[in-house]
């Protein structure tokens, strides 16, 4: 039986999620440490983003435990929006307020949830939207601003409620691919940062320099998992070896189908 490690930033144990009939997580055991990077890479429906959901309770987990800096989120009695404030979340979609400005889309939480001061939280915002690089689109509204810095705005609120994990699903897959390289370096820099974060990702250039750890998901389970040179570079196994194959040369994937 997995023990509790107080000292992880995320622990799940004996995961499980059906969704009716369907099971999409079996039985998933790891952790994140703080200050680690680990992304989680699988194909399509191997249950990466539903794995992420089930971090921060957006998805109710069937079985299992989920702690976040020694907290436990399935425990019933747990006070789930505070625990929450300590989880960033960056989906696929920006989900920006169309209607706000940049800044006000990233200090509406902070007033709102966090209860912080307008001047506070306007200086805050300013302060995270210039470490994503967008210090002069405070103005600017979601319509005005590419893909690409929507997402680093979706980021910038994130960051702004002071999270000690940033949780990230596949944040760079509605992007154009000239766009991509913006919203990944603006990761490179939190991982040189110390921040804490669990990236789905199909990104694995990204994986293989960034990331401390790699997970390697399919069928609702973890196949492997270590270091990015190892399981990008040299896979033990041979699903890994088949979807890293299919990923890194599609053009070899394409004459197989």
């Amino acid at each position: 039986m997995t023990t509790v490690n107080d000292s992880a930033a995320v622990q799940v144990i004996e995961l499980y999620k059906a969704f009716g009939d369907l099971e999409v997580l079996r039985g998933i055991d790891f952790e994140v440490r703080r200050g680690e990077v680990v992304c989680v890479i699988g194909p399509s429906g191997s249950g990466k983003s539903t794995l992420l959901r089930c971090v921060n309770l957006l998805e109710e987990p069937t079985e299992g435990n989920v702690y976040v800096g020694g907290v436990e989120l399935t425990d019933p009695d747990v006070d789930i929006d505070a625990a929450r404030r300590r989880i960033g979340m960056v989906f696929q979609q920006f989900n920006l307020f169309p209607h706000l400005s940049v800044l006000a889309n990233v200090t509406i939480a902070q007033r709102k949830v966090l209860r912080r001061p307008a001047v506070e939280a306007d200086r805050i915002a300013r302060e995270n939207l210039a470490r994503v690089g967008l210090a002069d689109k405070v103005d600017a509204y979601p319509a005005q601003l590419s893909g690409g810095q929507q997402q680093r705005v979706a980021i910038a609120r994130a960051l702004a409620m002071g999270p000690e994990v940033m949780l990230f699903d596949e944040p760079t897959s509605a992007l154009d691919p000239e766009l991509v390289g913006d919203v990944l370096g603006v990761m490179r820099k939190l991982a040189l940062d110390g921040m804490t974060m669990l990236v789905v990702t199909h990104e694995m250039s990204f994986a293989r320099e960034v990331a401390d750890r790699v997970v390697f998901m399919d069928g609702g389970v973890i196949v492997e998992e270590g270091p990015p040179s190892k399981v990008i570079g040299d896979p033990a196994h041979e699903r890994t070896r088949r979807f890293l194959s299919r990923v890194l040369d599609p053009a070899a994937a394409e004459i197989e189908d």
